[in-house]
């Protein structure tokens, strides 16, 4: 798999490549805006990941607009320290098929990648999650489960679009702390419990089939699957 590596920073953009390297993808880096493109619009890429903010006087987001006007539906992962929703509905709704604030756990990355790639594949749909009945549209962030639209606040809205990523995956609390709340230490609070609590009361109360699963000191697992029920991890 080749991927297209479009970041200024250059510690930022080593933790990338080195990692995706590791992981098996050839990867090429470009660091400012006209090299970005000029790698984007010539070549072949199965996945670009890029800065939303470039130097060069064109930015992440003129890249992906380039893009599309040609025709070309590379997956793209723009990555950026712009963090708010509104942020994030604007990368979206210019045509990148996903958005990872900075700072973020490559492994994460790494998910997100994989899920692109999966999702891009023939007859695949990449601009919506689904688990059971649950859909969430990544262009629109519209989320319904059956006929039902559920409404969410941003932190709710990215800890369900972590969980549904993770679908049958066992997710730890350092894995959500990391990834949803950009923590790098325990807090020592309770906020992971009260959200995922809010998430239920949105997601499963009003469904016969629950969709998120609580592991006791382990996690939390969204699946069709109770955790009782599933197979047990491989080791």
């Amino acid at each position: 798999m080749r991927c297209l590596v479009i970041e200024d920073e250059a510690e930022t953009s080593n933790y990338i490549c080195k990692g995706l390297r590791e992981a098996g993808y050839q990867v090429t880096a470009a660091a400012n805006g006209p090299d970005g493109l000029d790698h984007a619009s010539n070549e072949d890429w199965d996945i670009i990941i890029l800065d939303r903010m470039l130097p060069g006087r064109i930015d992440g987001l003129s890249i992906v607009d380039k893009l599309r006007a040609l025709g070309k539906q590379t997956p793209v992962i723009i990555v950026s320290a712009l963090s708010t929703i509104d942020a994030r509905v604007t990368g979206l709704r210019g045509g990148a098929d996903d958005y990872l604030p900075k700072p973020f756990a490559f492994s994460e990355l790494l998910a997100r990648v994989e899920a692109l790639l999966r999702r891009s594949a023939p007859g695949a749909d990449s601009t919506q999650l689904q688990v059971a009945d649950l859909r969430l549209d990544l262009r629109t962030l519209r989320v319904t489960r059956g006929v039902k639209v559920i409404t969410l606040q941003p932190r709710e809205y990215r800890l369900l679009e972590y969980l549904m990523r993770n679908e049958n995956q066992v997710v730890t609390r350092t894995m959500l702390l990391e990834s949803v709340w950009d923590y790098h230490f325990d807090p020592q609070t309770n906020v992971i419990d009260v959200q995922i609590s809010r998430l239920r009361a949105k997601v499963d109360k009003d469904f016969p089939l629950q969709l998120i699963h609580t592991l006791r000191g382990v996690g939390y697992r969204m699946g069709v699957t109770p955790p009782e029920q599933a197979e047990p991890p491989l080791v």
